[in-house]
């Protein structure tokens, strides 16, 4: 079978990624770059960088991946969706949740594969986490806490950390624990000037029962990616930044030290951190939008998974503009 054509619109700090593994990636042939704005890492190569999507779709595409800055993903998809072309938006889906319905009601109505670039349900500590989850290893899960903080990235100017950051949070909490969200209560803060925000802590609850909470902003000069899953036999720490997971095991020896038993709920265990193969995560999910589009088995994100996290991601700051919770 001949590879499938394909087509790269943005080659800023996501797209030249993109750029670089879509030539990497058996049964793929990039043959078309497109962005208004150049070619401003030098990835474009021995192709010719052009000036839209309409160029694009004229050089007779079988996918395309779309990495503008968000509120250009419905145009851009649209398009290609009237234009035959199998596409994946990076996340989140759109800059509302109007605008990802009508993706996705073009997509099905087309009967292609549309898709969104979550990229954390391939980090490999994610994917680990995920497989020794159903596994049992953790017993039920109680609790699942997260963390992304770092310094504010110039490029993101048209959503704020919520739809930019959270959305990964959102997305991988209810992919790990394999359940939607049911409420979800949210505070934000604008501490930079900016017209979005800046800072978000969210909480909430998943319809299986699990509670959970994120922890999520552009102010901090450390960068922190951490996931915590807490459940009845201990805790496991997802690292996405190295792609790392170490379990926290309650511990099986009785203490017999009055005042500290009286404290802890539960005693220390083993600590183990496991060793597992770590695949480049957007090389996996582009792996997964192929097989798809090739009606292979694959963990593909749909974009109506996309629309139901960019659905809690806005209920999160409904509820900080009302201090009400929302129900999903």
């Amino acid at each position: 079978m001949a590879d499938l054509r394909a087509g790269l619109l943005g080659i800023g700090q996501m797209g030249r990624h993109h750029a670089r593994v879509l030539r990497e990636v058996d049964g793929i042939e990039l043959v078309g770059i497109a962005d208004p704005g150049g070619d401003a890492h030098g990835v474009g190569g021995s192709l010719s960088i052009l000036p839209d999507v309409e160029a694009l779709i004229d050089l007779g595409l079988d996918i395309a991946i779309v990495a503008v800055p968000t509120r250009f993903h419905e145009d851009a998809a649209l398009k290609l969706a009237a234009a035959g072309v199998h596409t994946l938006v990076e996340k989140p889906i759109a800059h509302s949740v109007e605008s990802g319905l009508r993706m996705v009601e073009a997509f099905g109505a087309a009967g292609l594969i549309g898709a969104v670039g979550h990229i954390e349900r391939f980090n490999p500590a994610l994917q680990e986490l995920r497989r020794r989850i159903e596994a049992g290893d953790i017993g039920a899960v109680y609790q699942i806490a997260t963390r992304r903080q770092g310094p504010f990235p110039a490029r993101i100017a048209d959503v704020g950390v919520a739809k930019d950051l959270a959305s990964h949070d959102v997305d991988l909490t209810a992919w790990v624990a394999q359940s939607a969200y049911s409420t979800v209560f949210g505070q934000i803060a604008l501490k930079s000037g900016r017209p979005h925000e800046d800072m978000v802590i969210a909480s909430g609850c998943l319809k299986n029962g699990v509670i959970v909470n994120h922890v999520v902003n552009w102010l901090s000069p450390m960068k922190e990616r951490v996931a915590i899953v807490t459940g009845e036999l201990g805790t496991f720490v997802a690292d996405t930044s190295t792609g790392d997971l170490t379990f926290y095991a309650n511990g099986t020896f009785p203490l017999e030290w009055e005042s500290v038993t009286a404290f802890r709920g539960v005693s220390e265990g083993d600590v183990t951190r496991y060793a597992f193969p770590k695949r480049e995560p957007l090389r996996v999910e582009l792996e997964a939008f192929r097989d798809a589009v090739l009606g292979l088995p694959s963990d593909v994100v749909t974009m109506e998974q996309g629309l139901k996290t960019l659905a809690v991601v806005e209920g999160v700051t409904e509820s900080a503009r009302t201090g009400q919770s929302v129900s999903f």
